[in-house]
């Protein structure tokens, strides 16, 4: 068997990880602050909550730290969604673990289609109008994870409209949204909102590292508290540790060159993927070319089924995720995620290569 290039988890490679830094970061933090930088600290270090605040124009003690963000739509799912009594707007498809979490919350989902500029706004409206009772929208506006699309500032501010109107809270996941690769930013829910109807959720995975496990939440004043609770009953503290580090790596002004640094070489490997499904699959499957983040979302064509290729594909070395795992209306099968961030732009054009061959049926070159 060929050895696996995988499109499958969104990391980034390791050759984008900023060791150096993070070791000087690191000595830095216990230098100027051991005791803080290893003890119990509730809703996070200090340090580094303010530096967040300050990036949000926000109070720090709205800014909650968490161990990656994905324990912050935990968090919020058991504080709003739990025991079975609420409902959350998704887009369809979607972050598939925020699926898994709702669902073990006992929410129901309520998905909503995505077009070219993001969340079919308008179809949620005349849900909204037909009488759909939503008690949070979980929305990932930029470089959508896993189709790649960002929604367009008309649709920002209409969604913003939409939520107040209908008391529906906004779950903003946006770990994606410095890393752009072309075109202009837009504003966040967050910003457009005021921060009273909008839950703001990042995270350094994507633009530091994985393993630091460390995200953070922007609340709204009527959600510290009981976050606040959730997170002291749940583990005391966070990893105080990794944030003193990041702190010290922030403060030190090294986390913009490495966004930048990141940003070129992820640009490299989305053009190199681009490039690829172009020459190879062009003929059997449609995609969104992403203007930043981290992912292709792949539409096969003819009704090809994306989990029935799985076990070819994982024969020739090339692995994927199949589009119902990010679909909360099962309507995804023809579809794929492929994450260029893991890759060198050689693996991915090879990558590519194999899947095509896939799609199109072609025998492994193992047993032609």
């Amino acid at each position: 068997m060929p050895a696996t290039i995988p499109f499958t988890r969104g990391v980034p490679s390791a050759d984008l990880l900023p060791v150096d830094d993070l070791r000087t970061a690191a000595l830095a933090a216990l230098d100027a602050d051991p005791a803080g930088a290893l003890a119990y600290v509730p809703g996070g270090y200090r340090p580094l909550r303010e530096w967040i605040a300050g990036r949000h124009g926000v109070d720090p003690e709205r800014v909650l730290l968490v161990n990656g963000s994905l324990q912050g739509v935990v968090f919020l799912a058991q504080t709003l969604l739990g025991g079975g009594g609420g409902t959350a707007v998704v887009e369809d498809p979607t972050y598939d673990r925020t699926l898994t979490v709702f669902r073990a919350a006992g929410a129901g989902l309520h998905p909503v289609s995505l077009e070219r500029d993001g969340l079919a706004v308008d179809a949620l409206a005349a849900d909204l109008r037909a009488g759909l009772r939503a008690s949070v929208a979980y929305v990932i506006p930029t470089f959508q994870n896993p189709a790649g699309v960002s929604l367009s500032l008309e649709k920002r501010r209409a969604l913003v409209e939409l939520a107040r109107d209908h008391g529906m809270l906004l779950i903003e996941d946006d770990p994606y949204r410095l890393l752009r690769f072309e075109g202009e930013p837009l504003p966040s829910l967050h910003e457009l909102d005021g921060g009273d109807n909008v839950v703001y959720s990042s995270s350094f995975t994507k633009t530091v590292a994985p393993g630091l496990r460390t995200g953070y939440l922007v609340l709204p004043e009527r959600l510290v508290k009981p976050l606040a609770a959730i997170s002291a009953n749940t583990y005391i503290g966070p990893n105080a540790f990794a944030e003193a580090v990041l702190a010290a790596y922030c403060k030190a002004g090294r986390f913009e060159p490495n966004v930048a640094r990141t940003t070129a070489d992820l640009r490299a490997r989305r053009d190199a993927m681009a490039d690829a499904l172009g020459e190879h699959l062009a003929d059997r499957a449609t995609w969104l070319t992403p203007a930043g983040g981290y992912f292709f979302w792949v539409e096969l064509r003819d009704g090809v089924d994306s989990a029935a290729l799985l076990p070819e594909a994982t024969a020739r070395g090339v692995a994927f995720l199949q589009g119902n795992d990010f679909s909360a209306s099962g309507t995804a099968g023809g579809a794929l995620r492929l994450a260029f961030s893991a890759c060198s732009p050689e693996q991915i054009g090879e990558g590519i290569e194999r899947l095509a061959a896939v799609v199109a049926g072609r025998p492994s070159p193992a047993v032609a």
